[in-house]
């Protein structure tokens, strides 16, 4: 059977919800990649702050660590940023 070479690339690549979740990604740029390119630096700093609080504020009533990992995620994302700016 021959596929996309996108979807190939998806179907090879390991299953990481954390780090790159595969339903983000189409066409080979991430969801995130291209809300900070169409975003204000404010306005991505200030979406990087409201899925940390999301994340943190859910994890005991939906995934766990699972969603702990993604709130470390956008803040280390949060981090990089703030630090490139300096």
């Amino acid at each position: 059977m021959n596929l996309h070479p996108v979807v190939e690339r998806a179907v090879q690549q390991q299953h990481d919800p954390v780090n790159s979740p595969s339903h983000y990604a189409s066409g080979g740029i991430e969801c995130i990649d291209a809300m900070q390119a169409m975003l204000t630096r404010d306005e991505f700093i200030g979406y990087l702050r409201g899925n940390i609080f999301k994340y943190q504020w859910r994890y005991k009533l939906k995934n766990g660590v699972e969603d702990l990992k993604k709130a470390q995620w956008y803040a280390d994302r949060l981090i990089k940023m703030e630090q490139s700016n300096d």
